[in-house]
C-alpha cells in the first residue's frame, strides 16, 4: 500500500559518515517528546487510573492554522490509530477472541510491527529493537539493522489497550519523536484541508515525506511532495490536501531515509475532521 513519492537527486555521503551519524541517532534519549499527549515516564493510564503516580494526561488542543481544540472521549483520552476505529471494533474482537481470532492483537510487539509494516508501509523496518511494557501502555521501538548489523530505532510506537482486562487489545495511539518530530497539527486536533504540517529535524541531506491516512482506505488520502531538509532541529513545514477524507480519524506519518535503509526515521500524530 505503498505510495512511492520521487526523492530529489542527494549528495552521495559517504557510508563510514552515515553509519556514525545513525549511531548517533539510535543512542540519543527516546522520550524527547510525546506525539500522544502522555508523558514517557512514568507510564500513564487511559482508563481512568495512574501508574506510578502519574495522572491521566489530558489530550492537548492545537494551535496551528486552520484546527480548532477538541478531546478525545474521557474513557480513552487518546486517538485510536491502527487497527480498531474505536472501542466498539475493539470489542467486538474481544468477543471473539476466545475463538483464536487473529491473537497478534494481545502482544503489542507483533501489533506495532503490523502497524509498520502494513499500515505504514515501511517494509524495510524488520525489528523489534525494544519493547517497554507497564500495565495497560507500552512503547515498542521498531527499527532495521544497519551494514554494521547494530539495531537502529526508527520510531518508539505508543500502544494503549482499547478495552478492558488482559483480553483487551493492543491500539497504536502514537510515537515520541526525537531527531525527526511532527508538531503540527497538535495530537487530537480538529483539522481542516488544507492541513498545515510540520516539525524538525536533525539528520544530514534528508528528503522528508508526509502521509495522510484512514485506517479504512487502501491508500493515502493526502500526501506531499518530497521535502528537502537537514541540519541540527530544523524546522520543516509542508501543507496537504485531503480533499475526501473526512470524517474520519486521520494517522499523519513523515518519514526520511535513503542513506542506509529505505526508511531511517518516522513519526506519527493523530488528528481528525
Amino acid at each position: 500500500m505503498t505510495t512511492k513519492i520521487p526523492r530529489r537527486q542527494r549528495r552521495r555521503v559517504p557510508v563510514a559518515v552515515t553509519v556514525a551519524i545513525l549511531a548517533a541517532l539510535a543512542a540519543a534519549p527516546l522520550a524527547a517528546c510525546s506525539r500522544d499527549g502522555g508523558p514517557a515516564a512514568p507510564l500513564p493510564s487511559a482508563t481512568g487510573g495512574s501508574i506510578g503516580g502519574s495522572a491521566v494526561p489530558t489530550v492537548p488542543g492545537t494551535s496551528a492554522p486552520g484546527a480548532s481544540t477538541t478531546s478525545a472521549p474521557a474513557d480513552f483520552p487518546y486517538e485510536p490509530l491502527w487497527p480498531f476505529r474505536d472501542r466498539a471494533e475493539a470489542a467486538a474482537w474481544q468477543q471473539d477472541s476466545a475463538s483464536g481470532h487473529q491473537p497478534w492483537h494481545l502482544d503489542p510487539a507483533a501489533t506495532a510491527q503490523s502497524f509498520t509494516q502494513h499500515y505504514l508501509g515501511f517494509t524495510s523496518l524488520d525489528k523489534i529493537v525494544k519493547v517497554a511494557t507497564e500495565g495497560d501502555q507500552s512503547r515498542v521501538s521498531v527499527g532495521f539493522g544497519n551494514p554494521n548489523g547494530v539495531a537502529v530505532v526508527a520510531a518508539v510506537i505508543h500502544l494503549v489497550r482499547l478495552g478492558n482486562g488482559d483480553t483487551a487489545p493492543w491500539e497504536v495511539v502514537g510515537t515520541e519523536d526525537t531527531a525527526l518530530t511532527l508538531t503540527a497539527p497538535r495530537y487530537a486536533a480538529t483539522v481542516h484541508s488544507p492541513i498545515a504540517v510540520g516539525g524538525t529535524i536533525t539528520g544530514v541531506d534528508e528528503s522528508l515525506r508526509v502521509r495522510v491516512l484512514r485506517s479504512d482506505r487502501d491508500q493515502p488520502v493526502g500526501q506531499s511532495t518530497p521535502i528537502p531538509a537537514g541540519g541540527a532541529g530544523s524546522p520543516w513545514t509542508t501543507t496537504v490536501s485531503v480533499p475526501d477524507a473526512c470524517p474520519a480519524t486521520l494517522t499523519i506519518v513523515v518519514a526520511t531515509g535513503g542513506h542506509v535503509s529505505e526508511v531511517e526515521r518516522f513519526a506519527v500524530t493523530g488528528a481528525h475532521c
